[in-house]
């Protein structure tokens, strides 16, 4: 586990169902963005869950996911213990059959609270095939999280057509959980991936509903997740809260927030970093033989990593208060 605690992520997600609440579960593509997550959601008392793919992986190990998984667990591991909240990780998308064995060496390394597995663009059978391949997998502390149906957009290196996105069946669902043994399951009720999410999307909580009703009334406690939600609004997330949704995962929205917050800063301080006209650009003599030279109190890279954390925090606090986790950390219950 990533973060060492006498509480599971099977008991938190359950606390959530109880308590109508739920979570972004947050991607981390970049290292600032981990910082400012974690200070967000601690400065609420929320507990977190942060996710990794196999491409961000690959990115923390220069190349190598099994590295990167390791690499990211540490740092979690030693962000976790300085905050009084519940720091999970979730290994998102890993898309079957292709990365059996990224998905090995992630159990492997003990860092993963849950998988998220996706084999949604097979066919029903071969999705149940694959995804009760990766339970089985598993051991008991592992929570999996499958897809059923088709989200549009693009997901890492995945694309799929709008028009070959469809809705999540409730009866399927039940099929599906009943035969695979999942504990999560993502549903397509309309979102999409990536940067087009909240433009003229479809999107239907009363689907969400009535899969979650479907499920309990066939004995299952799963947990409905929604990914692409980087676009929903304010009212469609407190809809799907009370709809049977506790997790919804967040990527595009944090890589827009640290790009903006750069792209901002530099401009301001534009003047600071790049010679101006009349200059030569001197980076290897360091502008030795000109009148001007830079400012590192602007160009020192921790500056603008500062702003960024600062900003991707205060966007993480806003999000838990919004999907009402903030004050309901189960920190205080170990």
């Amino acid at each position: 586990m990533s973060h060492e605690s006498s509480l599971t992520l099977r008991e938190c997600y359950a606390h959530a169902r109880d308590g109508s609440y739920g979570f972004f579960a947050s991607n981390v593509t970049h290292f600032d963005i981990l910082v400012g997550l974690l200070r967000g959601s601690a400065s609420v008392d929320s507990d977190i869950v942060v996710q990794l793919g196999e491409e961000e992986a690959a990115f923390f190990g220069d190349g190598d996911p099994a590295l990167g998984v390791r690499v990211f667990g540490a740092c979690l591991d030693t962000f976790a213990e300085r905050y009084d909240i519940e720091v999970f990780c979730n290994i998102d998308h890993v898309h079957l059959p292709d990365s059996f064995d990224f998905l090995e060496a992630a159990l492997d390394s003990g860092v993963p609270d849950s998988v998220m597995v996706d084999a949604s663009s097979e066919s029903f059978e071969r999705n149940i095939e694959l995804t009760s391949r990766a339970v089985d997998s598993v051991n008991d502390d592992v929570l999996v999280e499958a897809e059923l149906g088709r989200i549009a957009g693009v997901e890492g290196s995945t694309e799929t057509p709008a028009d070959e996105a469809f809705y999540t069946d409730p009866e399927a669902a039940v099929e599906f959980v009943d035969r695979t043994g999942c504990d999560l399951l993502a549903v397509s009720i309309g979102t999409q991936h990536g940067v087009a999410s909240g433009r003229d999307l479809d999107v239907r909580p009363d689907i969400a509903a009535e899969i979650n009703d479907a499920l309990v009334d066939a004995g299952h406690d799963t947990a409905l997740v929604v990914h692409g939600a980087s676009g929903l609004s304010d009212e469609r997330i407190e809809e799907l809260l009370d709809a049977g949704v506790c997790k919804f995962n967040k990527n595009t929205r944090y890589q827009y927030e640290f790009a903006r917050t750069a792209a901002d800063f530099y401009h301001e301080h534009e003047d600071a970093v790049r010679p101006p006209e009349g200059v030569d650009d001197d980076r290897a003599g360091f502008f030795a033989d000109s009148d001007w030279e830079p400012e590192k109190t602007y160009f020192h890279p921790h500056v603008v990593s500062e702003a960024a954390r600062d900003r991707i925090a205060s966007v993480m606090s806003d999000l838990c208060e919004l999907t009402r986790s903030a004050g309901k950390t189960m920190h205080a219950d170990k």
